[in-house]
């Protein structure tokens, strides 16, 4: 068995970073058998790196290697290429086509991203793990298949199996062995070393000297948070060495590289609390509209009854409940008192009709009240305006500056009333 030394050494890898040596070591120990391993951690790690050490140190070595980006396939043909399809078996399907899942039989197959794996093809996968069958679109004969599967994804599977976006059983089946890379941030001594890397190799690339970093700059590199991991410290590499005439980078000239630098901190972010708080919040908005829907289905009832029956002893005592639910039970004399005409709880006989009529008659004085008050503005902004132009002579300019008016509107004014 090869040291984790060797197998960084032969597949590229650098880093002295503690948990990223478990995780090779973890790859070498499963590599010989035929268990199912998935591959977590966030976009731009190297996850692609751990399915290659696992084929290369397997008895599988010699067959096919196939590396396929789930989230990069349409919905609509995914099941085509991984499991094939027959001829005519949708429009376009001119021959009969066989899927990663036949090609690779006796290899491996690398399932990039299968967090995005629609729910129709994780049934389908589910099958070739179980038994190793698998049937091709259009088709209804079952054929066997001997393929590993490697998985990796940089989502939380667990929400997303709680969001009923990925299946339990798939997740255990895949995840037999789980393999765990960790972020840039996490990994402070190798963030200088994979940047020498990548500027030596540009340098190489292009031609040209290789970049160096002053102290600065070093400090600023392991602080900032590298939120697209190794990928993105690979761009910054790139960019600089190709932009940058002054090979000595200072930490002012790699600051404007580095994007969102004054927010780019941790942060503590509870967002399983504000799913939860959003989710009692909308519970109780919930049950407030169906109270209103239940007590305007009540009141609906009662108008009916009112309608058809008439004000009785009997309409009263069955909808006493819902009288004392609307008018509480202390208003309930200040209600029999004053209110009679719109729901009387006494021995008077009204007409829904009649009670319409009344209630319309008794707030009648609102009508008398707002015409009054209409007039009354309408006469103190006529006053008003007399008295300025009094005051400033005729002149228009000065009494629109002091009514706080344009004269446009006060000519307009002083026209509508006559002045």
């Amino acid at each position: 068995m090869e040291s984790v030394q060797a197998i960084k050494q032969r597949f590229g890898i650098i880093g002295n970073d503690a948990t990223l040596n478990r995780a090779i070591e973890k790859a070498i120990q499963v590599s010989p058998t035929d268990i199912s391993v998935i591959v977590t951690g966030e976009s731009g790690v190297g996850k692609e790196s751990i399915p290659k050490i696992i084929h290369q140190l397997s008895h599988r070595k010699h067959s096919k290697y196939i590396a396929v980006n789930c989230g990069a396939i349409p919905e609509g043909t995914i099941d085509s290429e991984l499991f094939g399809h027959e001829k005519g078996a949708f429009t376009g399907a001119t021959q009969t086509r066989s899927g990663y899942f036949e090609v690779a039989d006796g290899g491996t197959i690398f399932l990039d991203e299968v967090g995005e794996l629609p729910l129709t093809t994780q049934v389908r996968l589910l099958r070739v793990l179980e038994n190793g069958e698998f049937i091709k679109v259009g088709s209804s004969k079952a054929q066997q298949t001997d393929v590993r599967i490697v998985a990796a994804t940089n989502t939380n599977m667990f929400e997303a199996i709680k969001k009923g976006k990925f299946r339990e059983d798939l997740y255990y089946r895949l995840s037999t062995v789980e393999i765990n890379i960790p972020p840039l941030r996490n990994r402070k001594e190798d963030i200088h070393l994979l940047f020498r890397k990548f500027a030596s190799d540009f340098a190489l690339k292009y031609k040209m000297p290789t970049i160096k970093l002053t102290d600065d700059a070093k400090h600023l590199l392991l602080k900032y948070r590298w939120s697209g991991n190794i990928r993105q410290l690979r761009n910054v590499a790139e960019q600089i060495s190709v932009l940058e005439h002054n090979r000595t980078i200072s930490g002012d000239t790699l600051r404007h590289y580095l994007p969102d630098i004054g927010r780019n901190l941790p942060a503590v972010v509870n967002v399983s609390k504000s799913e939860s708080d959003f989710s009692n919040e909308r519970e109780i908005l919930y049950k407030v509209l169906f109270d209103m829907k239940s007590d305007l289905n009540d009141l609906k009832k009662l108008t009916m009854e009112l309608m058809q029956n008439g004000n009785t002893n009997d309409v009263q005592k069955n909808n006493e409940g819902l009288i004392q639910k609307i008018y509480r039970e202390e208003d309930k004399d200040e209600l029999v008192k004053n209110d009679t005409e719109v729901l009387s709880l006494q021995q008077h006989q009204d007409t829904p009709t009649e009670v319409i009529e009344k209630t319309q008659d008794k707030y009648s004085f609102a009508e008398e009240i707002e015409e009054e008050e209409t007039l009354s503005l309408h006469a103190k902004e006529l006053e008003l305006i007399k008295k300025s132009l009094e005051r400033h002579k005729g002149k228009r300019k000065l009494a629109a500056a002091e009514l706080g008016i344009s004269e446009r509107t006060l000519y307009r004014k002083i026209k509508q009333f006559d002045l």
